[in-house]
């Protein structure tokens, strides 16, 4: 099984990857032959079930890694996640250490955590079952989402938490956490953003953010952050459609 993913995001190389939502094989290609770094697979609010993601993963791949944001930090998507053959997992919504942990342990077989074992994509179906076993645990990426008020209040706790490779700020999530929705740019809201910054950065933790484009993203590259997801299928979609109207006069 392939390490380097994991190895990059440790290593601290900045890494940029759009966000995939529509459930289209053909979309992940074309976007992973373009020189991406990672896919960021979105079956948190994407219209998504695992058959799906995992076609996903099988025209992306082995050309492009791809991350897989679970729907929540539970065992049954995180196993599907990473059964499928993602190269790590986002989990949304973690508040607390505790929640942190947990996840860990879903992400890593015996005796680190408690993933269990079945035949999947990720292991050629059974084929390199022993070899995947033996490197499963070093090579998935773990990555937690901060997006709340109470994320902000542990992030000390959270990002001492061991087996947590970087951690994910949900900007827009966090600014409707603050009574803000949408007000990213909003002082309070930058202050949250921050906090989780200078803690994560102090504790060596990686730290990730979205930007629906490359000028959203900049402040997060000034800052420190390396695990950079930016555009939207969709969005590049519209803005493509939107452009040949607009030089048409339509």
């Amino acid at each position: 099984m392939e390490h380097y993913f994991r190895e990059r995001l440790l290593a601290g190389e900045q890494l940029v990857g759009p966000i995939v939502s529509l459930p289209t094989p053909e979309v992940a290609e074309i976007l992973a032959g373009l020189g991406f770094d990672w896919l960021f697979v979105d079956a948190e609010h994407g219209p998504l079930d695992f058959s799906q993601v995992q076609a996903l993963l099988q025209a992306a791949c082995p050309a492009c890694p791809c991350l897989v944001r679970v729907p929540a930090g539970e065992q049954v998507w995180i196993a599907k996640a990473l059964d499928v053959g993602a190269s790590g997992v986002i989990v949304p919504q973690i508040q607390t250490a505790e929640q942190a942990e947990a996840v860990v342990r879903l992400c890593k077989y015996p005796p680190q955590g408690q993933r269990g074992v079945g035949v999947a994509r990720a292991q050629g179906y059974g084929s390199r079952l022993v070899d995947y076993l033996a490197t499963a645990n070093e090579s998935i990426a773990v990555i937690v989402q901060a997006e709340s008020v109470e994320a902000v209040r542990n992030m000390a706790a959270i990002a001492q938490v061991s087996g947590i490779d970087a951690v994910f700020v949900g900007a827009y999530d966090l600014s409707a956490s603050l009574g803000k929705p949408g007000q990213v740019g909003d002082p309070e809201v930058q202050d949250a953003i921050r906090r989780i910054t200078d803690i994560c950065l102090a504790a060596n933790v990686k730290l990730g953010a979205f930007g629906i484009d490359a000028a959203a993203v900049q402040p997060f590259l000034e800052n420190g952050y390396t695990l950079i997801a930016v555009g939207i299928d969709v969005v590049f979609l519209i803005d493509g459609a939107q452009s040949v109207l607009s030089a048409l006069g339509r």
